[in-house]
């Protein structure tokens, strides 16, 4: 069983940034793929960017270009950082890892970005 904890969300104006961290518990962490999900308000969860064991980054096109995911395996952390932030980015962001068939979320952090 792997436990998601994640961290570093909050109210942000348009144009700041973010660090949003993951941090995970039990072994093997080096050996999951990890993800970004958002949800917002009455809209579907959606992909933002992903990370494998390979460190193979993927980027949904909403956020690419201004955001960056990674890993310290060392940490057992996932991190994503988000710049030059919208409106439209506000939304709970959610961590997932997975192996296989196994997959894990987090609890979520709400991001809310406002003037």
């Amino acid at each position: 069983q792997v436990q998601l904890v994640e961290s570093g969300g909050g109210f942000l104006q348009p144009g700041g940034s973010l660090r949003l961290s993951c941090a995970a518990s039990g072994s093997m962490f080096s050996h999951y793929a990890m993800a970004w999900y958002r949800q917002a308000p009455g809209k579907q969860r959606e992909l933002v960017a992903s990370i494998d064991s390979f460190s193979n980054r993927y980027y949904a096109s909403s956020v690419k270009g201004r955001s960056t995911i990674s890993r310290d395996n060392t940490k057992n952390t996932v991190y994503l950082q988000m710049n030059s932030l919208k409106p439209e980015d506000t939304a709970v962001y959610y961590c997932q890892g997975s192996s296989g068939p196994l997959v894990y979320w987090g609890q979520g952090t709400q991001v809310t970005v406002s003037s």
